[in-house]
């Protein structure tokens, strides 16, 4: 089989298998998502998993015993090794099976492995006869300039969507910076007072001080110590509250898309901007 049908067949499943998580979605949320990883309508893993199946199975079509067992091991690693590799890349981890029994480090579990087998063998015997038939009525040059053509968009998309899921976890690192800050701003008004309070007891005890005046010398120091941090705090919680605010189009897509996106890091601040973004869509169904 040669790299040119190949090459379609890798569009062509892309965008019928958007199609397939674009449907799923409705019928589970009632409304659009675009489930795919890129911003156009495609899903390459399902393009690269239908095309390692056709190009690798296609001589063992006629028994289907064998097609089902190996395209459940193909797509299997296939999704394990994309998930892994999409974590390690992009530290999060986009899809979970990790609540399914006989997983693999939430990457892959047996059930959905089972049901790409099935699927893998309706297209094999049902859908791709056809698909191939319609492709060959398309001339190779104008094949071969709409592989060029939807390979130059892809590449595009795929530079645009890392590079908002590298400025995504930019701005998480950033929150959970200001975070830290701020507990440990906390963590030193709290051991400021503690030490004060201890040299109002023991000069209490020492010159027997009032208690009235104890009570007053330590709400000048804690006036003090509000003075000198106050405007540090305000101007980190007005940083972090700028920070959750932003999020690219991109971003609000793909947290869209992969409700059980899940990063490797800063997953405290991922969930407070995952809940700022739940609460905006929330405010936007009220009006």
């Amino acid at each position: 089989m040669s790299l040119y049908n190949l090459s379609l067949y890798f569009f062509v499943y892309s965008f019928l298998g958007w199609c397939t998580e674009v449907a799923y979605a409705a019928v589970k949320e009632h409304r659009f998502v675009n489930r795919g990883f890129l911003n156009g309508p495609v899903c390459p893993i399902y393009g690269f998993g239908v095309s390692i199946v056709i190009a690798l199975l296609t001589p063992y079509k006629e028994n289907i015993i064998i097609l089902y067992i190996f395209s459940v091991l193909l797509v299997t690693t296939l999704e394990g090794l994309t998930g892994w590799v999409m974590d390690i890349v992009f530290h999060n981890k986009w899809w979970d099976y990790s609540n399914r029994s006989l997983n693999i480090g939430g990457y892959v579990c047996l059930a959905f492995s089972l049901i790409w087998g099935i699927a893998c063998v309706l297209i094999m015997d049902l859908l791709h006869p056809i698909i191939a038939k319609l492709l060959s009525f398309i001339p190779f040059t104008a094949g071969l300039v709409l592989i060029i053509f939807f390979s130059i968009i892809m590449i595009s998309d795929c530079c645009v969507t890392a590079t908002a899921i590298f400025k995504l976890n930019k701005h998480l690192d950033h929150m959970e910076k200001i975070a830290k800050e701020l507990h440990e701003i906390s963590d030193q008004i709290g051991l400021d007072l503690s030490e004060k309070v201890l040299t109002v007891v023991e000069k209490q005890e020492e010159s027997k001080l009032k208690r009235n005046d104890a009570v007053n010398q330590l709400k000048e120091w804690k006036m003090e110590t509000s003075e000198e941090l106050r405007y540090r705090i305000e101007e980190l919680k007005k940083r972090y509250h700028n920070v959750n605010g932003f999020l690219s189009s991109n971003g609000t897509r793909l947290i869209k898309a992969f409700p059980k996106m899940e990063p490797r890091f800063h997953k405290e601040q991922f969930d407070v901007l995952k809940q700022h973004f739940q609460e905006k869509r929330n405010k936007i169904k009220r009006t």
